[in-house]
């Protein structure tokens, strides 16, 4: 188990990028407002866009831990970055597993080098994560799908390419997931970015609020060919995502506890350095205990998808314990270091803002305990 040697220097270059290039500019650049465009184009280059294409599409395919561990070193640097892969990567995977051979040729070599950029398309208006109160609808019409409906919350939207838009394509369907799909969905007349949410955290990338009117794409958009398995095929490209979000959530921790063990040091308040504090040596050790935790469970949930199984319950549990850790973890950053963590002088500001998405995002961790519990009983029957 573990990584390669080759794996182990991928993630040293990615993390030697984030120490030299991102850690002493992210903070200037986010309360800019600014698109990191200069750190997307060096991602590229490292071949971090590719790191889930695997060959003969792509060069620098790696195993789903060493994704993770990417992730983490990504988000301990910016959470933005870490975001900006995260559903181009499930779109990866959707197309490696799922895709035809013609829509694989066309799509995952210029998706391993980030020439092509890719999303996932989900969340509704009114719906969240209630996907089975989807409005989007395709109808076929002749060799085309005309789609109808509206998306929120896209990330990457503007800047993508390619949509892995999930949609109905038998509303009529009972139960409905078994008539949805998924179409690859490129820039085209009726389908419009109509604006970009304004958010508490996760500054640089745009999430995006998507119109489809008469929107028509080829039948040959269809994901795999095939009706009615878009549901699953995106379920299964969710694993994935939902590992991806607990590294995020592992990464932002991670740069929250490093702050914090050296700022307790540096501090001294009534003769000694604060971290000699019960209290806030507690918060230290507790901070770190919460983050170790989170990692294991994020490395077996990788671990377990890289082994071909299904990995639905332990990715819900990676994401859900990571993301409730990253935002206690963030918290307990910010009573450490008093009035300086409250300060957009420091990061722990930006860290305890982009926190909560991990809870939110990738579906809420409401829908995750749902996820849990039912393969809890799935696993153990009576």
């Amino acid at each position: 188990m573990g990584l390669t040697s080759e794996e182990e220097d991928v993630v040293e270059v990615v993390a030697r990028f984030v120490d030299r290039d991102v850690r002493p500019r992210a903070r200037g650049i986010e309360h800019s407002g600014a698109y990191p465009e200069e750190f997307i184009e060096r991602m590229k280059v490292l071949g971090v866009f590719g790191l889930c294409v695997p060959p003969p599409y792509g060069e620098a395919h790696v195993s789903t831990e060493c994704f993770l561990r990417v992730t983490e070193e990504l988000a301990r640097g910016w959470m933005t970055l870490a975001g900006a892969v995260g559903g181009h990567s499930v779109v990866a995977l959707l197309l490696t597993e799922f895709g035809t051979d013609e829509q694989r040729e066309r799509y995952l070599p210029r998706m391993a080098t980030g020439q092509l950029r890719a999303t996932m398309a989900l969340t509704e208006p009114g719906g969240g994560s209630d996907l089975q109160a989807m409005r989007t609808v395709a109808r076929r019409d002749g060799s085309s799908y005309v789609i109808d409906g509206a998306k929120t919350w896209i990330t990457n939207a503007r800047r993508s390419g390619l949509l892995a838009l999930l949609c109905r394509t038998d509303p009529g369907a009972d139960p409905p997931y078994r008539g949805m799909s998924i179409l690859l969905v490129e820039p085209t007349e009726g389908f419009t970015v109509s604006s970009d949410l304004g958010k508490l955290g996760y500054h640089g990338v745009e999430s995006c609020e998507l119109d489809f009117t008469d929107c028509r794409v080829p039948v040959d958009a269809l994901l795999g060919g095939s009706e009615g398995d878009g549901f699953a095929q995106m379920m299964r490209g969710l694993e994935l995502g939902r590992i991806q979000v607990a590294g995020r959530a592992i990464g932002v921790a991670r740069a929250a506890l490093t702050d914090s063990l050296r700022y307790a040091q540096e501090r001294h308040s009534f003769g000694k350095p604060i971290w000699q504090h019960q209290s806030v040596g507690n918060y230290l050790a507790d901070m770190a205990t919460k983050l170790e935790a989170a990692r294991l469970l994020a490395r077996h949930a990788a671990r377990r998808l890289d082994a071909g199984e299904r990995a639905d319950l332990e990715a819900g549990m990676a994401k859900l314990f990571a993301s409730e850790a990253c935002m206690e973890i963030c918290l307990d950053a910010m009573r450490i270091h008093g009035g300086y963590g409250y300060s957009t002088e420091f990061d722990i500001e930006r860290y305890f803002r982009d926190a909560p998405l991990m809870i939110v995002g990738e579906g809420t961790n409401e829908i995750q305990r749902q996820v849990i519990v039912r393969q809890l009983i799935a696993r153990n029957p009576l």
